[in-house]
């Protein structure tokens, strides 16, 4: 038999742990609001009911309700109401659950009078709230790449009123890529729409002025993406936006791809002059592209001369460059004496050393040395040296580089009296 076990009981009850601290309310500004828009919507669209066709009041009403309403949150439904009178559901259509109105861009008025007048509301909207322009630019794309979605008169306005906008600088002309959607070329949609666009760009600009813009954001090289690639030459833009009444924009494009043919032509020289590519094979190669691109000789003497001074690096020191410069020019001088053919060729090229010996402050001094080189291989005539220094000679230095020519013009005007005494005692 066996004790009873003995069973310690415990008086003491085990206590539970505790948390301890403060509990922090959440601050009311830090609370995530769900995306609501439909509220905001009601608010905007009601007040431009109010408003009507009135477009100051319409002005005056959207600078107030930015106080009372979240902008910065609703901004793509802000603009979607006042382009479409409502949200827009993907692919352009008016989201069917909202409240809509009226009185909006889309039914309004056709005419730029009316669309200048809703660039000044959209205007006056950013100048207020700065915050806003990101927002507009981003929102101008959208609509861009929905245009399929829209009526011919829903864009036909809204080409005019993106023409007025980049003409007073609102948006960047980067919203243009907007129209490079596949889509949209196959359709033939984006050359009509740029067509209206442009024409409303430039009844408010000049060409220059769309062409400084477009120039700073890359687009002035992208024009032909308005078209498919079996249509993107220069010939079939160049008939279509003449043919539309907008020549300066074809001129344009066909300056542009110009350049860009020099540019290219250019660096194949240089390629080729580092390679050490025999001299007779650059000139072929140089008289096959004048053909091919129908460039003048004025020009591509000038193209030269620039692929001649690229194609080496320069000494440092002034002292030693001029030595190395008729070295150098003095091995390329056939190259140069094959596209001076004309005096206005001559007279381009000299006008080329003296821009450059300006621009290049070393070479200051070398210019009348190099002027002397090429007239002694034949490169330089002197008609077009007395021309130059007489009358045709840039701003550019011309003080320095006169006084350097002085004594090599006075022997060239000897040598020419003396050959022409000499011709009269002949006779």
């Amino acid at each position: 038999q066996y004790p009873p076990p003995v069973v310690f009981m415990s008086n003491q009850r085990q206590q539970k742990p505790t948390l301890t601290g403060q509990r922090f309310k959440t601050r009311k500004r830090d609370e995530k609001e769900r995306f609501d828009p439909s509220q905001f919507q009601e608010s905007i669209v009601q007040g431009l009911n109010q408003t009507g066709t009135d477009l100051e009041a319409v002005a005056k009403f959207l600078d107030a309700s930015g106080a009372k309403l979240d902008y910065r949150r609703y901004a793509e439904t802000l603009f979607d109401i006042l382009v479409a009178g409502g949200m827009l559901a993907p692919g352009g259509t008016l989201s069917d659950d909202m409240t809509c109105t009226e009185f909006c861009l889309f039914k309004a008025q056709e005419d730029m009078e009316t669309m200048q007048a809703y660039a000044q509301v959209f205007n006056k909207l950013i100048r207020r709230y700065k915050y806003l322009e990101k927002g507009f630019e981003e929102e101008i794309k959208k609509l861009l790449l929905f245009l399929k979605g829209f009526t011919e008169s829903e864009r036909n306005k809204l080409a005019m009123l993106t023409g007025i906008l980049l003409a007073n600088g609102n948006i960047s002309a980067s919203i243009l890529s907007s129209l490079f959607n596949e889509n949209l070329v196959k359709e033939g949609v984006s050359p009509c729409f740029a067509v209206k666009l442009f024409k409303s760009w430039l009844s408010e600009k000049d060409i220059n002025s769309v062409a400084a813009s477009l120039r700073k954001v890359g687009m002035d090289n992208r024009l032909m993406e308005l078209f498919p690639a079996n249509k993107r030459s220069c010939e079939h833009f160049s008939k279509y936006f003449t043919d539309a009444g907008l020549k300066e924009i074809s001129d344009f494009a066909r300056n542009q791809q110009s350049i860009g043919a020099r540019k290219e032509l250019q660096k194949e020289l240089e390629d080729l002059m580092s390679c050490g590519e025999p001299l007779k094979d650059i000139i072929a190669y140089v008289r096959e592209e004048i053909k091919k691109n129908n460039i003048s000789e004025q020009t591509m003497i000038g193209l030269i001369w620039s692929s001649v001074m690229s194609s080496v690096e320069w000494n440092k020191k002034e002292e030693l460059v001029t030595e190395q410069a008729i070295k150098h020019l003095k091995q390329y001088s056939p190259l140069l004496k094959a596209f001076t053919s004309q005096g206005l060729s001559e007279l381009t090229l000299l006008l080329k050393i003296q821009e450059y010996c300006y621009d290049n402050i070393h070479f200051m001094k070398a210019f009348q040395k190099i002027v002397v080189l090429l007239y002694k291989a034949d490169v330089l005539s002197e008609e077009a040296i007395l021309k130059w220094y007489n009358e045709a000679h840039q701003a550019k230095g011309k003080s320095v580089f006169l006084e350097q020519m002085k004594k090599f013009v006075e022997w060239l005007k000897n040598a020419e009296e003396e050959s022409e005494s000499e011709e009269e005692d002949a006779d």
